[in-house]
């Protein structure tokens, strides 16, 4: 066999050629889950590895309460177009565990020992993943509602995470450890303030409040996304390769991706909330990042799109 030898310049266009072969075909190729147990996605953006963990599934009877502007026939036949069953809301809750560099971050902490029977799943699932309660460096949280920061204190009063920095929005701390609104609120409303106290109480000298745009640690950045609550945030997560932005519950369930005018019931501010769902959604399209939602279906994490006169969610599998 005879072997010939390139001149360097046609070597170097071949070489060039090849670097920019395999580049398209990272980019062309798919995002793919890794193999993970049980109720945990796994998703490597490069710099960063994001696990979408599951805290646990509520079955909601289906009412006309939890869409406050459309008719329930409306409602039932879009629970049928994304497939899901049509005399229920099943509503998934997903905190996400990020590491990134140095850090450890897990945003939001579900239900812990305060949900029902097919809740409070987060710790358990956290083990079989091989992460220790103890190895999480920072909690970030988006928002006050009981099943994203029940998870951080047991019944006991203990910390589930001891070795973490905790992190809340500022617009959250202001408006629910307000001793003021609380006591204008009638006892029925007061839920989320009395397990704010319970929760962060003890933290006050210590616990970090978070201004949208403020990078919280190295590769996470806070993004205003309020109308659900007044300080709701989600989190952009900057991976190098890809980027995720974990918007909480900008979105409920499926159907108010597809339908993002829609008003799910625990919206304080319906009208902002809606604005911020098509600016949240809107950036993540631009920035070209998959999305996380706490409460979206399957993986919980995918890929978003523009379609008709809202989006389109496909989890990633």
């Amino acid at each position: 066999m005879t072997v010939q030898t390139l001149p360097k310049q046609q070597v170097g266009s071949v070489t060039q050629w090849l670097r920019n072969a395999l580049l398209s075909l990272c980019v062309a190729t798919p995002l793919a889950l890794q193999a993970a147990p049980e109720g945990v996605t796994q998703v490597d953006l490069g710099k960063a590895k994001v696990s979408m963990i599951n805290d646990g599934v509520y079955a909601r009877p289906l009412d006309e309460k939890f869409v406050t502007n459309a008719p329930l026939e409306q409602v039932t036949q879009a629970l049928r177009d994304v497939g899901l069953p049509d005399d229920r809301f099943d509503i998934p809750f997903n905190p996400l565990l990020v590491d990134i560099g140095k850090e450890r971050v897990l945003i939001d902490t579900g239900h812990g020992e305060f949900g029902g029977p097919t809740m409070g799943l987060l710790l358990q699932r956290l083990q079989q993943a091989g992460v220790e309660p103890e190895s999480v460096t920072t909690v970030l949280i988006t928002h006050f509602h009981g099943d994203h920061i029940n998870g951080l204190r047991n019944k006991a009063g203990e910390l589930a995470f001891p070795n973490a920095k905790v992190m809340v929005p500022a617009g959250e701390w202001d408006w629910w450890m307000n001793d003021e609104r609380m006591a204008q609120t009638p006892e029925a409303g007061r839920g989320t303030f009395n397990a704010a106290r319970r929760v962060f109480g003890p933290l006050a000298d210590s616990v970090v409040k978070v201004q949208p745009g403020d990078e919280v640690v190295p590769g996470i950045r806070a993004l205003d996304a309020a109308g659900h609550t007044p300080g709701h945030t989600a989190y952009m997560i900057d991976g190098g390769k890809r980027k995720l932005l974990y918007w909480a519950d900008t979105t409920n369930i499926a159907i108010f991706v597809r339908n993002p005018d829609w008003s799910v019931q625990f919206d304080m501010d319906a009208e902002k909330a809606r604005e911020t769902r098509r600016r949240i959604a809107d950036l993540a399209i631009r920035e070209k990042a998959l999305v996380g939602g706490f409460h979206l279906p399957g993986s919980a994490v995918g890929e978003l799109k523009a379609k008709g006169s809202g989006y389109e969610f496909t989890p990633l599998k």
